[in-house]
């Protein structure tokens, strides 16, 4: 099979990854996976939900948003709320970053995570979640007091698989692979290889188990080279994460 950037089945489209992208927010990264690019920032606010006060336990949302210009075709803006395509993904973001975040180490505070897509070419999702990791672990060092436990636990990223319009299994789908796949499938894996989240459809035809595990296999190389990437733009602050003390 020939792909559209004549990529092998198991490699990414390359990837740009750099942290502190603005002079603003408490952390933020910028990542590009191909001709996707996304900017997310974290900012740290001293307050928590109702729900939270008093408890010691901080809280950690996502917001995401797409530019009108950056799909192929134009997409309005969401001036009132968001489509129900952008609340599902906002929730996504913040539970993978949430399960990798102690949140009682954060104390009575919020931390917000604005992922904002400025070019999509597929992928948009995963890219938020593996850029926002860096700028929550940007931000959980302004917070953090030494000899403490740092607030952020493991390695989060994403990446997406799926199966060709030909059947063969492919990592990473461009905008065109994605539009024509049998099957689509975007993952959430830690550091330590474990499943936080999987979406997975069959959109033209029905998938085996066999197909899944494939997928899952394909995606783990994937996130495990997305990880590397991550720690490479982390620097000095790749030791905090999973620190005890």
């Amino acid at each position: 099979m020939s792909r559209p950037d004549k990529r092998q089945s198991n490699q990414l489209r390359e990837v740009t990854l750099q942290r502190r992208f603005q002079i603003y927010p408490h952390g933020s990264a910028y990542i590009e996976i191909g001709n996707t690019k996304v900017i997310c920032a974290a900012t740290v606010e001293d307050k928590v939900p109702p729900f939270l006060k008093g408890t010691g336990t901080g809280w950690l949302n996502a917001e995401y948003s797409m530019l009108p210009s950056a799909p192929i075709l134009r997409a309005p803006r969401e001036l009132k709320k968001p489509s129900g395509r952008t609340a599902e993904i906002q929730r996504l973001i913040g539970r993978a970053l949430r399960n990798v975040t102690d949140l009682t180490k954060i104390g009575e505070r919020t931390i917000t995570l604005d992922c904002d897509v400025i070019q999509a070419d597929g992928g948009t999702r995963t890219a938020a979640i593996t850029a926002a990791f860096v700028a929550l672990v940007e931000a959980c060092e302004t917070i953090y007091e030494a000899g403490k436990i740092f607030p952020v636990k493991d390695f989060v990223a994403a990446i997406s698989a799926g199966i060709s319009e030909t059947g063969e299994k492919i990592l990473d789908l461009c905008y065109e692979e994605d539009s024509s796949a049998l099957a689509d499938c975007n993952v959430v894996m830690t550091g330590a290889g474990e499943l936080v989240e999987v979406q997975i459809t069959g959109e033209k035809n029905s998938f085996t188990r066999k197909d899944l595990n494939e997928l899952l296999d394909l995606a783990g190389i994937g996130i495990n080279k997305l990880i590397d990437m991550q720690k490479d733009a982390l620097g000095e602050l790749v030791w905090r994460v999973g620190r005890v003390g």
